[in-house]
Parts: C-alpha cells; sequence; structure tokens
C-alpha cells in the first residue's frame, strides 16, 4: 500500500488503518513541532505548547470526515511523512504568530537584526541609491513569488532566528539539502531583484 492508498483508507475511516497511521507518524510530528519550538521557548512552557500544537494537528487531519488528509496528492515525490511535517511546521507557526507575533521587515529581531538587512547582506544588495520603503516593498514582493517551501525557510531561520543546524532537525532534512534550499532561495531573490531594476553588486 503506498502513501496514497494508506491516506484514503485512513479517510474512509478504518480503525486499524488511523491506529498504524498514529503509530507511524506520531513521533514524526511531535519532534517536528518540538524542533520549531525548541529555540523560541524555555525548556518550562515549551512541553505545554508542543503537545497544544500536537493535539490540535490531529484534530486538524480529522474534523470533517478527515477533510485535511484527504488533500495530500503524494505530487512530485512527495512522501506523506514530508507532507505531515509541513502540516505540522505551518501550523506550528501559526501557533507561534498568535501567542508572540513574528518579526516584521520594519521590526528589529534581537538575535540578527532586521530581515530585511539579513536578506541584503545575502544577496549583496547595494544600500547607496535605495530608500528604506524601496528595499522592504521589493523585498516582500519577492517573498511573495516564493513557493511554500522557500517561505516556510525564510520564517523559520530569518524570521524565527533558526540556526541552519536548527532548520535541518525542525524540517527533518540533511545538512546539504538545507545549504541548497537556501542557496535556491537567494538565487530566486537575486534573479526577482534584477527583474526588478534593482541593482546588485554581484
Amino acid at each position: 500500500m503506498d502513501d496514497l492508498e494508506f491516506v484514503q483508507s485512513c479517510a474512509k475511516a478504518d480503525s486499524h488503518t488511523w491506529e498504524e497511521f498514529i503509530q507511524r507518524y506520531s513521533r514524526l510530528i511531535y519532534s517536528t513541532i518540538h524542533g520549531v519550538f525548541k529555540r523560541k521557548f524555555p525548556d518550562q512552557t515549551r512541553s505545554s505548547h508542543v503537545d497544544d500544537v500536537f493535539q490540535e494537528l490531529f484534530l486538524l487531519l480529522t474534523k470533517n470526515n478527515f477533510a485535511k488528509l484527504k488533500t495530500f496528492e503524494g505530487r512530485n515525490g512527495c512522501s506523506l511523512a514530508s507532507w505531515l511535517r509541513q502540516v505540522a511546521v505551518n501550523l506550528s507557526l501559526d501557533y507561534i504568530r498568535k501567542i508572540k507575533p513574528m518579526v516584521s521587515l520594519e521590526e528589529q529581531s534581537a538575535a540578527a537584526g532586521p530581515l530585511k538587512d539579513l536578506l541584503a547582506d545575502s544577496l549583496h544588495v547595494p544600500r547607496d541609491g535605495l530608500s528604506e520603503s524601496e528595499t522592504i516593498a521589493g523585498l516582500k514582493g519577492c517573498i511573495d513569488e516564493l513557493e511554500t517551501e522557500g517561505k516556510f525557510f525564510l520564517e523559520l531561520h530569518f524570521e524565527q532566528g533558526l540556526s541552519l543546524e536548527e532548520v535541518r532537525e525542525a524540517l527533518r532534512i540533511t545538512r546539504g539539502a538545507v545549504d541548497m534550499r537556501k542557496a535556491r532561495i537567494v538565487k530566486l531573490l537575486k534573479d526577482c531583484f534584477r527583474r526588478k531594476g534593482f541593482l546588485l553588486d554581484s
């Protein structure tokens, strides 16, 4: 039984398959959520937040006759495990936004400085001749063009302040994959900046 068939069986409320789903993916889901919360919250409060999101995710998957779970299609070789990690990261970030608003492009990050400056450094965008509003508007527009995967990476690495190693742990991918993903995102942003008429140092 492949992933899509497995999901379809779960969505038919097959109790045996759903029990297998819980046994197979509970640990993966919990560790993914824990990875997102690891940097942002101290030990004494993190556990309760992780438990809340863990329960919320299973409710999300099963409510309305498994409507959310049924959206899994396994396109482009995406495994059920990868899809669940993405759902877990997304739900975790939504939860964090509710209790701890994300750092905006205009706001200062206590850990590493404004997101706009971090991205500008990565892109080697020259500061001379660019107004603050132009830089911010350009970044926002280019970020909006990224696919969900790229936006997740930026949220974790820049806005949430996770190191590349912590991003690797949260997304459960190899360090090489993290480096490749970052390089691909930077290239996409560079290309976007050029299309918008920004001059780059390199």
